[in-house]
């Protein structure tokens, strides 16, 4: 059920599918998926909340298993690409799209996420600039900001004009920016 929801969002947005869209994909009734959610909002918080902790755990995973900053962030875009890839857009990148109609609490999950990613992004830069293979102007945070935003810009707009290839030269390029 959340594969089918968070797919439909990740491709049409939160407010371009419905229950009965997920329904007809499982071939299953509306009243069943209001058992397990009663509401939209409430499939939307569980869709966050789902996606930010295995995005979490893909950032845990590339602390202890890539050593360098450079490798990490291009691990850290590898996440990005490999569901630019799949013909689907970072689910809380679109639900930023959308925010101003989104439910308070899936606004927050969707702030938290975006927190997440700038806190580990900026420890990430905040090392290599300790041991000196980065050279940015201005501090550590507002970098990871313009990192976030870069790559999720870089979603949107490749997803009109050149697909994984020109995300993939934004995404070197923003990065060759700090560390070359």
């Amino acid at each position: 059920m959340l594969d089918v929801a968070e797919r439909l969002v990740q491709t049409r947005g939160f407010n371009g599918f419905s229950y009965a869209d997920v329904a007809r994909k499982l071939g299953l009734t509306k009243a069943s998926l209001h058992y397990h959610f009663p509401g939209k909002a409430e499939l939307g918080e569980a869709l966050i909340s789902r996606y930010s902790g295995r995005f979490a755990r893909r950032l845990e995973d590339i602390d202890r298993e890539v050593t360098g900053a450079r490798a990490k962030l291009d691990a850290y875009i590898g996440i990005y690409s490999e569901v630019l890839s799949d013909g689907r857009m970072c689910l809380c990148g679109i639900l930023a799209a959308e925010y101003e109609t989104l439910p308070q609490p899936m606004r927050d999950g969707v702030s938290e996420f975006f927190e997440m990613n700038e806190t580990w992004l900026t420890s990430v830069l905040t090392r290599a600039q300790d041991e000196g293979g980065l050279s940015i102007n201005g501090a550590p945070a507002e970098a990871s900001q313009m990192i976030v935003s870069g790559l999720e810009g870089a979603m949107l707009i490749a997803r009109t004009r050149g697909g994984s290839a020109r995300f993939q030269a934004t995404a070197d390029r923003l990065v060759e920016t700090f560390i070359p």
